[in-house]
């Protein structure tokens, strides 16, 4: 990927993570990510999902565990060839294949079982669209906190991993 590529930083209370985002493979994902950043609703959000030998999902709730009102779903992107390698992010969804909104998730090892193999409910797979390229480190971190049951909902950090802010960062 060329420096073209959008680039987002994550400000988390555990330290910064930098993503790559790839506008080519993902144009719909990506415009769909950058418009939940330029408009502040990553901003004060929660990793609210952590399983320390696949992946952490946040975005969709704030510090204390309010699901936040979304825009529309977007179409799947997951066959345009990127993998859930670990370092990837992609977008969480339903069992609807085409159900993502703002929620999404950054690989902590290969998950090959997630990528795309036909366009069918079961085949869809999870649409990457883009990679960490500083913090794996801070990733690291955050996979390894203990986590628990919380309104509902399992494997949720005991202690708020937040997303103090999400912005755009100016290519260099």
């Amino acid at each position: 990927m060329s420096a073209t590529q959008p680039q987002v930083r994550l400000v988390t209370n555990f330290g910064e993570i930098i993503l790559e985002l790839n506008a080519e493979k993902a144009p719909i994902t990506v415009a769909n990510f950058l418009s939940y950043v330029d408009n502040g609703h990553y901003n004060g959000t929660i990793f609210h999902r952590v399983i320390s030998n696949f992946m952490i999902q946040g975005g969709g709730f704030d510090e204390d565990f309010n699901q936040k009102p979304t825009q529309a779903t977007i179409e799947n992107e997951a066959d345009n060839g990127l993998g859930n390698v670990n370092g990837s992010i992609a977008m969480a969804r339903t069992m609807d294949p085409h159900s993502a909104s703002a929620q999404f998730f950054i690989n902590v090892k290969d998950n090959d079982f997630l990528n795309h193999s036909s366009k069918t409910m079961q085949g869809w797979g999870y649409a990457v669209f883009g990679r960490v390229i500083e913090g794996m480190d801070i990733v690291e971190s955050i996979k390894a906190v203990e986590t628990g049951n919380r309104q509902g909902h399992q494997d949720v950090p005991r202690e708020n991993v937040v997303i103090e802010r999400a912005e755009r960062v100016a290519a260099e």
